[in-house]
């Protein structure tokens, strides 16, 4: 489910029409992300999938022709929520997603 869940957002970002080097860029964050939460699917699979569906959520405003901001930002913030808790265990973890809030929100920039 996490993986497919990441190959639809994967799917989602080569149609969009985002920069070459934003697609570059979160294709390879992406990576990152779907073995980060693939790990911790391991001890806690409800939550890795959480994140992978709040990832799918993000990139799907943030992509959007039609950006709604204020809905991006809600998206944004609850990716980021969504790893609160796991600065120790999984800093990875965290890190990617931190960047790719990052990177998804300045593209509603």
């Amino acid at each position: 489910m996490i993986r497919d869940t990441i190959s639809e957002i994967a799917a989602k970002l080569h149609n969009s029409s985002i920069s070459p080097e934003a697609k570059r860029e979160l294709t390879e964050l992406l990576a990152r992300l779907k073995g980060e939460v693939t790990e911790l699917a391991r001890t806690d699979a409800e939550k890795a999938q959480n994140i992978a569906t709040f990832a799918q959520a993000s990139t799907n405003e943030a992509t959007r022709a039609e950006k709604d901001e204020e809905q991006l930002k809600v998206s944004i913030d609850t990716l980021s929520g969504s790893v609160e808790g796991f600065e120790e265990s999984h800093p990875q973890l965290v890190q990617v997603v931190n960047r790719i809030c990052t990177t998804l929100s300045n593209l509603g920039i």
